[in-house]
């Protein structure tokens, strides 16, 4: 078996934060685009770079072109990690693919080849908030993500308890009350169990995507309001 934990110490010496790895079983039903993306493949390698605390800490009722700038840095560090972790495990024998950070291949249902979160909280690196995003315990929601399917023989690591609990700031600084303060032991079943989804979308998509200086959907309000963004550092304001 390669030794996983050397794959994860060279994604973190090529600019990333943190990875882990997850059986593709885990992932059994999880929407893909084609639906036979993750066939050929045994694992899922998460790999994800912190977005820096302080950017959120000018976020207050809309997203910034700081905090877009930083976004989209991040998805051009995480596409490049990608491609170099599937081009080394391809060197050792194994079939390897990089699925983009932020590629939306299904404008109807805002889907992307494979969903970078529930690999995530499958590989490990955080649990599933009740604003529906990863959340990890040393820097909340402001992690962006990316993903390698492999059929590597990798250790897979074990998914990570929730740690949610009554907490309900996300759902009360929601600027299109789409968060419905539900939460999960482990992942939910569908987008509108945790969130009215549309109403999240027509909101990203509509209004702030058109904000000057923004140009995608995106906003940052429930990813600033949680408690473990900053381990206290950004003054919450709620």
């Amino acid at each position: 078996m390669n030794d996983a934990n050397q794959i994860k110490d060279m994604i973190l010496g090529w600019g990333a934060h943190m990875a882990g790895v997850a059986d593709i079983q885990s992932l059994d039903g999880l929407p893909a685009i084609p639906s036979d993306l993750l066939e050929p493949f045994t694992n899922a390698i998460s790999i994800g770079v912190h977005l820096p605390v302080d950017i959120f800490g000018g976020i207050s009722d809309r997203p910034t072109p700081g905090y877009i700038a930083v976004y989209r840095e991040a998805n051009a560090i995480l596409d490049e990690v990608a491609a170099k972790t599937a081009t080394h495990i391809e060197s050792l024998g194994s079939r390897a693919l990089a699925i983009p950070a932020s590629e939306i291949l299904d404008r109807e249902n805002w889907m992307g080849a494979v969903s970078h979160k529930a690999v995530a909280l499958a590989a490990g690196l955080g649990w599933q908030g009740k604003n529906l995003l990863l959340i990890t315990p040393r820097h909340g929601s402001r992690v962006r993500l990316v993903t390698v399917l492999s059929n590597a023989p990798l250790k897979t690591d074990a998914p990570m308890k929730n740690r949610c609990g009554r907490c309900s700031r996300c759902h009360d600084a929601c600027p299109a009350g789409a968060i419905k303060n539900v939460n999960t032991n482990s992942h939910y079943e569908s987008r509108n169990e945790a969130l009215y989804f549309d109403q999240c979308a027509r909101k990203l998509s509509e209004e702030f995507a058109k904000l000057p200086g923004i140009g995608a959907p995106v906003c940052g309000i429930c990813i600033r309001v949680c408690p473990f963004t900053g381990k206290g550092k950004i003054r919450m304001g709620i």
